[in-house]
């Protein structure tokens, strides 16, 4: 929406006339290319078509090739720069589109032309900006040839009047068919003429008494009307939209596609006929193969039958073979246990460590009675001191109380 906006208001700025500047910089442009004989230097060289009046104005001239649109304003701007005194090389068509711009525009930039727009604007080939980059490169291949456009010089009105007159004169007739053609050719209405046409209305508009008193003779009047009447001839292009065109490309198609059937239905008959002869011969050689391979075809069957009931055999003893590898597996894992639990009990009958050990526990045994019995007597001592102790001290109590 702001792109939206910003592209009106410049087009405000600039005037309601902007839309049609591209047309006119694209009749200026085609005055210069006349003067500069482009059409024989250029076009017929590398065998173009000549170009219309708006050739480059916009992209849908070409719709159905826009990749030719580009060329030709590459090729036409490379001989421009060469008109215009320095070296350029022709682009191909195979060449990048951004390359060939790039150079166009410093060659541009060289001649001391301002530009100031990004050189995407030149890859349709069509527009404003083509049209600009044509007309500088023209306008300065025509200064090196020291041609220059002058003012025109604007008639009396008198004068116009009188030459308006004497271009109602009788032209001759190989001149009303070349104007012809170059309007069929051109599609376009002489605006020269309607402008002639409107100034003599308004000529005669202001002397409304002399039409009322016409004296024009009817026959001079009617010659007049067949001599002008092939000038204002208007083609109308006609418009791809048009259910007329559309009609006329239907029939057009329809008659091609009834002739196209119509050859390749015999193709197709014929290459028919071909496959079934083919498919026969298959067929009949295939029975024949069969009898002839019936034995053999035979012998297959039985020794089929008979593989498939070794392999029923193969998986029942398979079946029965990884059942008694797995008791095997069991009986061995037990097996390993026993040896190693005689192993142990083995060892230890062989060695007299556990001997030496008893003997080691006796020994601690004695020792520990010898001490016991060392630490009873200490005991039975101290007792008997005690008691004899007691007894003392009662005798003694005894004698001091007698």
């Amino acid at each position: 929406m702001a792109e939206d906006g910003r592209r009106g208001w410049e087009e405000d700025e600039r005037g309601p006339g902007a839309p049609h500047q591209n047309f006119v910089l694209m009749e200026a442009l085609a005055e210069k290319l006349k003067v500069l004989n482009c059409d024989q230097d250029l076009l017929e060289k590398h065998n173009m078509k000549p170009l219309s009046r708006h050739y480059f104005v916009s992209s849908p001239y070409l719709a159905a090739n826009p990749g030719e649109q580009f060329y030709v304003f590459t090729v036409m701007a490379a001989w421009l720069i060469n008109s215009a005194g320095r070296s350029f090389t022709k682009p191909r068509e195979d060449d990048e589109p951004a390359a060939t711009v790039a150079n166009i525009l410093a060659e541009l930039r060289a001649l001391g032309v301002r530009v100031d727009f990004p050189p995407s604007k030149l890859k349709s080939g069509s527009g404003e900006h083509v049209c600009f980059v044509l007309n500088m490169l023209a306008e300065h291949a025509l200064r090196r040839r020291g041609f220059s456009f002058q003012r025109p010089n604007y008639p009396t009105e008198s004068t116009e009047e009188e030459s308006l007159i004497d271009d109602h004169t009788e032209p001759a007739p190989d001149n009303v068919d070349r104007v012809a053609e170059e309007d069929d050719e051109e599609n376009l209405v002489d605006l020269e003429a309607l402008t002639l046409q409107s100034t003599l209305q308004e000529a005669t508009a202001s002397k409304p008494g002399e039409i009322l008193r016409s004296a024009l003779d009817v026959a001079e009047w009617n010659l007049e009307v067949e001599r002008v009447l092939p000038l204002l001839k208007v083609i109308i292009r006609t418009d791809n939209k048009d259910w007329r065109i559309h009609v006329e490309l239907m029939h057009r198609h329809q008659d091609a596609i009834k002739s196209s059937l119509h050859e390749a239905k015999g193709y197709l008959d014929k290459l028919e006929e071909d496959i079934s002869r083919t498919m026969e011969k298959v067929s009949s050689r295939e029975k024949y193969l069969n009898k002839q391979l019936e034995g053999v075809i035979g012998e297959h069957r039985a020794t089929q039958a008979q593989l498939s009931e070794v392999k029923e055999r193969y998986r029942g003893a398979s079946g029965g073979v990884a059942q008694r590898t797995q008791l095997l597996a069991e009986l061995s894992e037990e097996l390993e246990k026993v040896k190693q639990e005689m192993e142990e009990r083995g060892s230890s009958m062989s060695d007299g460590a556990a001997l030496v050990k008893i003997k080691q526990s006796v020994s601690k045994l004695k020792q520990e009675i010898m001490s016991t019995d060392v630490r009873a007597g200490v005991v039975a001592h101290m007792l008997l001191h005690a008691k004899l102790k007691r007894k003392s001290d009662m005798s003694f109590r005894m004698h001091a109380a007698a």
